[in-house]
């Protein structure tokens, strides 16, 4: 029995700056790179996601601006003036003067605007994390799309290489007189097929290549060596049921997680419109100094001067802006509620479909190993039944040549589908998750 690790999430911090110069290279690094390698290559480039964790810092800073509501203002200011009368300048004035307030009491308005901006804090937070899962996912698929190409391609070559020893076989055993020239005229068509089949695989496998290079924001005619799969893969480890995996997706899925917040951050903003109707109680004080020219207007005036004070506030006429600003709130808070529910039942849908699909996989997967054995003994018959001249070599090459390239291309299928369904159910993005896939050996080489 052996296990591979695969790589569910990553951090949010590792996702923005994992290298220090991964996000101003103009080439692909050299050597051949993993999964991982690729995951985290992307992540430091992917203008998306470092738009996103942006956003995800703006929030967090009006969100620490919300807790100057508790704390008091303070202004200062100076002034200096020359007057200017009958034709004559008179002489310098000078001013000074500190004053301070402080909100007492409002009802918790203030304390219903912090929440509100921690809300949104976390909503944008939970966006970003979909958005990293979303192109971690792009990156996935990419991948195994390069390699099902790849191996597209060796397929293709191989059977064109099959195709040429028919063609040559046949051609002698026409000039020998042993085989009719319709023969030879077969095996011309299937090599002329093959050739187009190879020429479509390299061009589809350049597609491929571009496609992952430019999700890693590299210009799509560079190279990039990707590693293969281990070799080994099997039986996948027994499932939860379909209602613990659902359980599971609410506490954890970025998307249901951002509408919960955003439904919270309706709900507080709803509040502060309400509260904003109510009164508020505040202190304030100040002192200033003044020195003015005793023949200067006001000069009885004190040089220091101060006061200290009680202020009460409360709006009592606005046009109705305050009346249906909390109408519009409460419309917002239902419409969040709504939008909660859509996503609830899109999330239950998705992750049903993705774990109905995985579960066919795993069916399917399992009887390659019967496949296999079945197209390996096919071949061998074939190739012994060309050896004493009762077949040719198009009869061999259908069997195994052919078999192995569906093969392949469905255990990338497998694997992405396997992402598809972790990524379905379970992607915070708050903690690193690891995921352990047991397998048993059922080599497909």
């Amino acid at each position: 029995m052996k296990k591979i690790s695969l790589l569910l999430c990553l951090l949010p911090t590792l996702a923005y700056g994992a290298d220090d110069n991964c996000a101003t290279r103009t080439t692909v690094p050299a050597g051949k790179l993993d999964l991982g390698q690729v995951i985290d290559l992307g992540l430091c480039r992917n203008p998306t996601t470092t738009a996103s964790y942006f956003a995800v810092q703006s929030a967090r800073f009006a969100k620490n601006a919300g807790y100057a509501n508790y704390l008091p203002s303070v202004n200062a200011s100076a002034s200096a003036s020359l007057p200017y009368r009958n034709k004559e300048w008179g002489d310098w004035s000078y001013g000074a003067s500190l004053s301070a307030s402080y909100l007492l009491f409002d009802f918790g308005k203030r304390l219903a605007d912090l929440n509100s901006a921690t809300a949104t804090w976390r909503a944008a937070g939970f966006d970003y994390d979909e958005n990293v899962q979303n192109y971690i996912y792009g990156i996935i698929g990419a991948y195994y799309n390069l390699l099902n190409a790849d191996a597209d391609v060796k397929s293709a070559n191989s059977l064109r290489t099959v195709a040429q020893t028919a063609r040559d076989t046949a051609t002698k055993k026409f000039k020998a007189g042993s085989v009719a020239k319709a023969d030879v005229l077969k095996a011309d068509t299937t090599l002329a097929s093959r050739n187009l089949d190879l020429e479509r695989a390299k061009n589809n496998r350049e597609i491929a290549k571009g496609t992952l290079l430019s999700k890693l924001s590299f210009p799509a005619n560079q190279d990039i060596d990707i590693a293969d799969l281990p070799i080994d893969f099997g039986n996948v480890s027994e499932l939860d049921t379909i209602d613990e995996l659902i359980s599971r997706a609410q506490k954890s899925r970025p998307d249901l997680l951002r509408a919960t917040a955003n439904k919270d951050a309706a709900w507080h903003r709803r509040n502060a419109s309400f509260l904003k109707n109510l009164p508020s109680i505040s202190a304030s004080g100040s002192v200033s100094w003044n020195d003015t020219p005793s023949e200067s207007f006001n000069s009885g005036s004190d040089k220091i001067s101060g006061s200290i004070g009680v202020r009460a506030s409360m709006p009592i006429f606005a046009g109705f802006a305050n009346m249906y600003g909390v109408r519009q709130a409460q419309a917002n808070y239902d419409a969040a509620i709504e939008q909660e529910r859509a996503a609830n039942d899109s999330a239950t849908l998705d992750i049903f479909t993705a774990y109905q699909n995985y579960k066919t996989a795993q069916t399917v997967l399992k009887q390659t190993e019967t496949l296999l054995a079945s197209a390996t003994e096919s071949e061998r018959v074939t190739a012994g039944m060309y050896r004493v001249g009762r077949a040719t070599m198009l009869d061999c090459e259908p069997y195994l040549f052919s078999f192995l390239g569906s093969c392949l291309e469905f255990l990338y299928q497998f694997l992405f589908l396997f992402w598809y369904f972790i990524f379905g159910f379970e992607c915070a993005g708050i903690d690193a998750h690891v995921v352990l896939l047991e397998v048993t050996d059922v080599s497909v080489t």
